[in-house]
């Protein structure tokens, strides 16, 4: 057990008093100004929006009114000048006398040239200007904030954080640019709630509340992930996406399949109007070179057409002997306004990772007598001609149309490829006589395959009036087809010798197996997933919101012998507006996930299935520049997958299907601005998975606390940004075999990893960085039980980079 003692209910309400008290303490302080927290909408429930905010009272929005989208408003500002700024372009006007809103069409104004306008102070009237909303949320690039605005992860609605009945945890590009965070494990690190696991150097497992995620989503479309055969998703790189967001708990409403844990959705870069871009070069600890090229700006003269595309190339080794690993990424993006309300967006990415003398599996946690195997964290058990390449390859579309009623359909398209090219010798297997090194040998295997996906979504999106109140309402279906073939070779023609004569002076210098033509196996299975789905906000009150929905989801693989019709998960949830600044809320959703997992006599499991609820606190202060939120949750599964303790028929580890499995927990996060000049990303999060009071998951810890911040200097140190932050996790175990004889469990303590940053901006245009990973050089490690291995985390990394902005 840890050293502290957890009393979950109180101590989450301690947290989040905390959290939201130095909110309240310094939103207090601009009580004069109203703060604004209006995404980007119709103009209808933009004005509404406004006028709660403001306190004023509004009895509709005019006709004209329907037609027009209303910009993002958020910040403490006077109530006029918001007013102004909202309607800027609409053809309205509006005014605030006596705590009342009125707002109408305006008057068309005289013809004047810009010079007798500019005589007699007469103002000029603007061409109207279509604000479009973006359905994935509001873009992060650019903010400078640690703190998302309108989000749409949950349930398709483009909600801000405080309005959305679940916990969600974004890391911004602010946050990525901040702390050098180049790929998707260095984000995770970051992520309140999540914890990694290492098998070896290509493939990594994120948990969250217990649970291996495996539901990824780009720019919102489902594509899961095949964990045992790793393809790129954990290997990701950051520079084409504006934020990473982490959807906790049940996420079945909009992936059908959906993880009790969590879900993790990438949001890809858009193409600004304006010409923009950076240049940045980057050198670290490791020989690890880094070089990338962002441009980004308008191909026409009116900005109908806009377009981004990014360059990246790293060579990275590590702190393993013999390792390197060369990554490349290309992207590109084109969006076309074919009409003012139509938009048709096209684009491509793809990724290349090359690396050499990969791991596979990890170090032999215990030697031939039953002692812990104490390697160097520069020791790498893979051959000089091991190597996992990964590839993915991805095109996509989206036609978005806005009608007058302030309706929106979008229909998005997503076509990928993830391949792998594995051929892969390590020596891994067995335990290691302490004195001469002996009794461990190679494992050694090729393996050649990609998954290739294919999904479309379809929805519709608006405002509706019932009752005398307008709701907000999603309608949408989606398809998906996912297949994936493997060829495998273990049997080679080289009379190849496998064993190792002395494990302690292993160096990767064998020969390579010359493998059969033909492989030995092949895996051949194609899944598809199809499903309908509606979402609806109920505006029961000014200040309380009820969200119901469902989904009717279709699952269905022949070789799994899985086929699964019109499962339904609902989804409901509350929210409840205390005051401007804070609100209580409720959600509960199901839980439906066909499984992989086989049993001792190769039968697939039955699907998992379940229930998720969650209790908790939001608060947005500072017009939504800084969040709080503090949960409580349950989840409740059957037919959850745990080892057995035996093989498959393939020789794979098997499992079993338990029921009645309880998850608890709680989580509290801050992420914003503090301060103008201080931005902060903070949570702790608890959970404990029990069956019949004996606990499951035990390989990613119950408590979890990670804080990272940043301050930019005033007066003489103008132009310096400096921050750090720590992550810290307790104890985790598993059951390992021991060469003795029998099992054991084993215990890996808990750990803290500090990290550092310095930034220096020289002017607008040019800037310097300075990253430390590990500040203290920690030696931590994780453990992969069921092949009693252990993997060593990164030491200490020092990154300087030199970035140059158009």
């Amino acid at each position: 057990m840890s050293s502290f003692t957890f009393k979950p209910r109180r101590t989450v309400l301690a947290h989040a008093a905390v959290c939201l008290g130095l909110a309240l303490h310094l939103q207090a302080s601009m009580a004069q100004t109203a703060s604004f927290d209006i995404p980007a909408q119709p103009m209808a429930s933009a004005l509404t929006q406004f006028a709660r905010q403001a306190n004023l009272s509004f009895s509709a929005a005019p006709e004209a009114a329907q037609s027009r989208q209303a910009p993002a408003l958020h910040g403490a500002q006077d109530v006029s000048q918001a007013l102004t700024a909202l309607l800027q372009g609409s053809g309205l006007q509006g005014r605030v006398e006596g705590g009342v809103l009125t707002v109408q069409a305006a008057a068309p104004a005289p013809a004047a040239t810009p010079s007798a306008a500019s005589a007699t102070g007469a103002e000029v009237t603007l061409s109207e200007v279509t604000v479009r909303t973006n359905q994935l949320g509001e873009i992060t690039e650019g903010s400078g904030s640690y703190t998302p605005g309108a989000i749409a992860t949950a349930t398709r609605l483009v909600l801000t954080p405080r309005e959305t009945p679940q916990s969600v945890s974004v890391v911004t590009r602010q946050v990525m640019d901040d702390f050098q965070l180049h790929s998707i494990d260095d984000v995770i690190n970051h992520t309140p709630g999540v914890s990694i696991v290492t098998y070896d150097s290509e493939r990594t497992e994120y948990y969250a509340r217990g649970f291996a995620i495996q539901n990824f989503q780009y720019d919102g479309i489902p594509m899961s992930r095949n964990s045992a055969y790793s393809a790129g998703n954990t290997l990701t790189d950051m520079s084409i996406y504006d934020r990473v967001e982490v959807l906790k708990g049940a996420t079945g409403l909009l992936t059908g399949s959906g993880d009790p844990g969590a879900t993790i959705n990438l949001v890809r870069k858009k193409p600004t109007k304006e010409f923009s871009g950076h240049a940045t070069i980057s050198a670290g600890s490791y020989q690890n070179y880094r070089g990338e090229l962002d441009v980004s700006g308008a191909l026409n003269e009116s900005g109908s057409i806009r377009a981004r595309g990014v360059a990246t190339y790293q060579d990275k080794h590590s702190q393993l002997d013999r390792y390197e690993r060369k990554t490349g990424v290309l992207y590109g993006i084109v969006e076309m306004d074919l009409t003012p309300q139509t938009l048709l967006t096209v684009g491509a990415d793809r990724q290349d990772n090359k690396p050499t003398a990969s791991t596979w599996g990890g170090i032999p946690l215990l030697d031939a007598k039953g002692n812990f195997n104490a390697m160097p964290r520069s020791f790498n058990n893979g051959a000089d001609w091991s190597h996992w390449d990964q590839y993915t390859r991805t095109t996509f579309a989206t036609l978005e149309h806005n009608f007058a009623s302030g309706w929106v359909t979008k229909l998005q398209l997503n076509h990928q490829i993830n391949g792998y090219n594995a051929n892969l010798g390590a020596a891994a297997g067995g335990n290691p006589d302490p004195v001469t090194g002996s009794g461990v040998s190679m494992w050694r295997g090729q393996y050649i395959g990609r998954t290739t996906s294919d999904a479309a979504d379809l929805y519709a999106s608006g405002p509706f009036s019932l009752l005398g109140r307008q709701h907000e309402l999603v309608v949408g279906g989606s398809m998906a087809k996912s297949r994936w073939k493997n060829d495998g070779y273990y049997n080679d023609n080289s009379g190849f010798d496998g064993s190792v004569s002395n494990y302690y002076q292993w160096n990767g210098n064998v020969p390579a197996p010359i493998w059969n033509s033909k492989p030995d196996y092949t895996d051949d299975e194609t899944t598809h997933e199809s499903g309908i789905y509606t979402t609806a906000r109920w505006n029961l009150r000014d200040d309380l919101k009820l969200i119901t929905g469902g989904r009717f989801s279709n699952y269905k693989n022949r070789v799994q012998e899985q086929d699964e019709k019109n499962a339904f998960t609902p989804y409901l949830g509350a929210v409840y507006d205390l005051n401007q600044n804070y609100s209580v809320y409720a959600s509960y959703s199901g839980i439906f996930k066909p499984q992989s997992y086989q049993t001792e006599q190769g039968r697939t499991l039955d699907p998992l299935e379940g229930k998720n609820y969650e209790l908790g606190a939001k608060a947005s202060f500072l017009g939504g520049r800084l969040n709080a939120s503090a949960a409580v949750f349950q989840t409740l599964q059957d037919n959850f997958a745990v080892e057995s303790g035996g093989i498959t028929p393939s020789g794979n580890p098997a499992y079993r299907a338990i029921q009645g499995v309880k998850t608890r927990g709680w989580e509290a996060e801050v992420s914003g601005q503090i301060t103008p000049a201080w931005q902060i990303q903070a949570g702790y999060s608890h959970s404990i998975a029990r069956k019949d009071g004996e606990r499951v998951s035990t390989l990613t810890p119950s408590n979890q606390f990670n804080l990272y911040t940043s301050y930019k200097m005033a007066g003489s140190l103008s132009g310096l940004t400096v921050g750090g932050g720590a992550r810290w996790q307790d104890k985790t175990w598993g059951t390992i075999s021991v060469p003795t004889g029998g099992n054991a469990v084993h215990t890996v303590p808990n750990y803290w990893v500090w990290d550092a940053m310095a930034r220096y901006d020289f002017n607008k245009q040019l800037s310097a960085s300075l990253s430390v990973k590990n500040l203290f050089d920690k030696k931590y490690y994780t453990i992969f039980n069921w092949y009693s291995t252990y993997t060593w985390g990164e030491p200490r990394t020092v990154n300087v980079s030199l970035n140059y902005k158009f």
